[in-house]
């Protein structure tokens, strides 16, 4: 079919409680079904398609014009993008960007994501924040609004599912790529010692290298990039991995990555970060952050809407400092069911859900918001640091 008539073909939007939308496709035809939330970033669409924490779920953008800067190969988060379905206002399908190599319609159509445009993603979004997020379905195959309609209501939604075991790699493997600088790429990670100043002599000492166990729940590439250029020697493992396994390696420390879905159906996750705490300094960020709650003894619930874009804001209780933070989660820790040996050190000023916890014993911390950013702000980068330092202190 001709591109244009293919962008002219009617696509249907519909929700499980009997909403549904109008508009036209782009991308691949056919239909996909998932828990429909929306992502209030500016910018970064490519990044939110190729988060690993979308498995699962139909992605509006709340920004009105999207496909505006194309495609390119190195603004990914993962080897290939995750959710099941994109929803625009407006989408534009010739890129103007030196980096494009292809547009976004054609992306879409060689991974098999549905995409709806055309839609009024105002009205969509304020009745996912009155109604909350619920299931839908894009479709482009029926044009019965009611047969869409009943395609929702009958799929799953994402409590008690395990959806990290869709994403999860299949084996482990060395990481070995740093952050990105213009004109230079992808940059390798240093694989000698660091060097610090050395007050009392003025010269500099070595910083050894240390070894970091990355839990694969979802991993986004740019978790892995800050933590080799922060002078980590990063192994990611299968979600499945033992704790024994884990601690064979003999890691400075172990890291929880973020991943899709409900954290209470990870149970092996939850199960081995139990038997780790104690052993290794840990750093846990969204999903991994949830994990590290519920084996320290607290539980999780489900957001009504959930956090998803690049402008959430974050108070750390222990400076009273407020940070502007990229967040991609449905469900949160629950305060009240954490145990005294925890303290919550972070609270999202829009909603007072927990942002982050530390043990008051142990090295152990966690945040529910992404501090590599990509896409989004860059004023909690400073977590990767935290994270070495914690190692640094606690040398086995």
């Amino acid at each position: 079919m001709p591109e244009r008539e293919s962008m002219l073909r009617k696509a249907i939007l519909a929700l499980a409680d009997g909403r549904s939308f109008e508009g036209s496709s782009f991308g691949a035809e056919g239909e996909a079904a998932g828990e429909v939330v929306f992502n209030t970033s500016m910018t970064g669409y490519q990044e939110i398609l190729t988060d690993p924490s979308y498995e699962g779920q139909l992605v509006a953008m709340t920004y009105p014009q999207i496909g505006n800067v194309g495609i390119n190969p190195e603004d990914v988060e993962s080897h290939k993008p995750f959710v099941k379905g994109f929803i625009v206002k407006e989408y534009t399908a010739v890129p103007s960007n030196w980096r494009a190599t292809q547009p976004l319609h054609v992306y879409m159509q060689q991974h098999g994501i549905v995409g709806i445009q055309g839609i009024d993603t105002r009205s969509l979004v304020r009745h996912l924040r009155d109604c909350g997020a619920q299931v839908g379905v894009i479709t482009t195959s029926s044009q019965n609004t009611d047969e869409a309609i009943a395609k929702a209501k009958a799929a799953p939604g994402l409590e008690g599912r395990d959806l990290v075991r869709n994403v999860s790699c299949a084996s482990a493997y060395e990481w070995n790529q740093g952050l990105w600088r213009l004109g230079d790429g992808y940059r390798k990670p240093p694989d000698e010692p660091r060097r610090k100043k050395n007050a009392t002599n003025r010269g500099r000492s070595a910083v050894p290298v240390r070894s970091v166990v990355a839990y694969d729940f979802g991993i986004k590439y740019n978790i892995l990039r800050n933590l080799a250029e922060s002078g980590c020697r990063v192994k990611v493992v299968p979600a499945h991995t033992s704790a024994e396994d884990v601690l064979a390696l003999n890691p400075d420390g172990i890291f929880l990555s973020n991943g899709p879905g409900d954290p209470d159906a990870v149970s092996y996750a939850k199960d081995n970060v139990r038997k780790l705490i104690g052993r290794k300094p840990i750093f846990g960020i969204c999903l991994g952050h949830q994990i590290l709650g519920l084996a320290l003894g607290g539980k999780t619930y489900k957001l009504k809407f959930g956090h998803h874009g690049g402008n959430q804001p974050v108070m750390d209780l222990t400076t009273r400092k407020v940070e502007i933070t990229s967040q991609n989660h449905g469900f949160a820790v629950d305060a009240d069911s954490l145990k005294g040996s925890v303290e919550v050190t972070h609270l999202n000023l829009n909603d007072n859900t927990v942002e982050g916890l530390v043990h008051r014993d142990l090295p152990i911390f966690s945040v529910q918001y992404h501090p590599e950013s990509s896409p989004g702000p860059h004023d909690a980068n400073y977590l990767f640091k935290r994270f070495i330092e914690l190692m640094d202190q606690h040398q086995s």
